[in-house]
């Protein structure tokens, strides 16, 4: 299955070396975006003007790698970045392999809700009770294991 990165980011030289470094490393639909599309369910890479532009609170912060730059304002950016959810956060400086780990790391937790949203696991409700963990009138006598 083919995962979807929606890329926006203004450094047109810093976005097609993730694009390029996504195609060559696994199987990316890679969608370069001027404002990212918050119904798809896909991995968000944003930079601070990106993410500026998008309405709070976001629905599955989750899924948002923010990348930066190493401001004296960035204290305060990085306070609303955590007040919005946003788990991966990284910077303009890092290795482009640590980006990758943050987008692949991100595209998981999407695969994840989307997973247990679809899912038809049994889930437990309220009414449940929880079943004892050992029986109620347990003997005690020795038991012996026996071995052939």
């Amino acid at each position: 299955m083919m995962q979807t990165v929606q890329l926006s980011i203004a450094d047109g030289q810093y976005a097609a070396t993730i694009r390029e470094a996504l195609s060559r490393s696994c199987a990316w639909h890679v969608e370069p975006v001027q404002r990212p599309d918050l119904s798809q369910q896909c991995v968000m890479v944003l930079d601070e003007q990106a993410f500026a532009r998008l309405p709070l609170p976001l629905s599955n912060p989750e899924r948002v790698v923010l990348v930066t730059r190493k401001e004296p304002q960035a204290p305060q950016f990085l306070a609303q970045a955590w007040e919005a959810g946003i788990v991966s956060v990284v910077s303009e400086e890092d290795p482009l392999s640590t980006v990758l780990l943050a987008i692949m790391a991100a595209a998981l937790r999407v695969a994840n809700n989307h997973t247990s949203a679809d899912s038809s696991a049994i889930t437990p409700t309220s009414a449940s009770g929880s079943a004892p963990i050992a029986p109620q009138n347990r003997t005690s006598g020795s038991k012996r294991c026996k071995i052939q």
